[in-house]
C-alpha cells in the first residue's frame, strides 16, 4: 500500500540520494505517459529511482532509466522496466526548463512518483545543481548538529 501524505498524494517512491548528491533549485509536477502494466506496478511500489534523471529533446520532456518492475501477474504483454517515459508539462514549462538546463551544469532529477487525488500518476521533478564533496560532508555535518540540538532539547524537558 503507497503512503499518504498530508496532502491526501499516495507516494509511491522517492528519491533521497537526489537529496544528498544535489542541491535541489527548483520543483514542478509534471503527469508520466505509462501503460497499464506500468500502473500496476506502480500501485505495488515496484519502481526505482536512483540513476534516472529527465531530458528535453525536441520540445519533449522525457524520463530515462527510471526502473518500473514488470507487473508479476502479467502477460507476454509486459513492459520493458527500463524504457524511456514522455513527460506531460505545459510548454511554458518545457521552455523554461530547456533554458535552464542548458546552463552549466543544472540538471532535472526526479524526486519522487506519486498519485493525485484523482488517482494520476505524477512525477515531481527536481532543478538540480551537483554537490561536491565537500558540500556533502558540509550537508552531513549541519545535520548532525542539528540532531545534537534537538536530543539537547528533549534532555532538558
Amino acid at each position: 500500500m503507497a503512503k499518504e501524505t498530508e496532502d491526501h498524494r499516495k507516494v509511491v517512491a522517492t528519491n533521497r540520494k537526489a537529496y544528498h548528491d544535489y542541491f535541489i533549485d527548483e520543483k514542478f509536477e509534471a503527469g508520466i505517459v505509462l501503460k497499464g502494466t506500468e500502473v500496476k506496478s506502480l500501485r505495488d511500489r515496484r519502481v526505482n529511482l536512483q540513476d534516472s534523471y529527465a531530458d528535453v529533446k525536441d520540445g519533449e520532456i522525457f524520463l530515462r532509466h527510471c526502473h518500473i518492475s514488470p507487473y508479476s501477474h502479467g502477460n507476454i504483454m509486459n513492459h520493458d522496466p527500463i524504457r524511456t517515459r514522455k513527460l506531460l508539462l505545459h510548454r511554458k514549462e518545457i521552455n523554461k526548463l530547456l533554458g535552464k538546463t542548458q546552463q552549466k551544469g543544472l540538471t532535472l532529477i526526479p524526486l519522487r512518483i506519486y498519485f493525485s487525488e484523482r488517482g494520476q500518476a505524477k512525477v515531481e521533478l527536481g532543478l538540480a545543481k551537483g554537490k561536491k564533496q565537500h558540500d556533502r560532508r558540509d550537508s552531513i555535518k549541519a545535520r548532525e548538529a542539528g540532531r545534537e540540538v534537538e536530543r539537547a532539547i528533549k534532555e532538558r524537558k
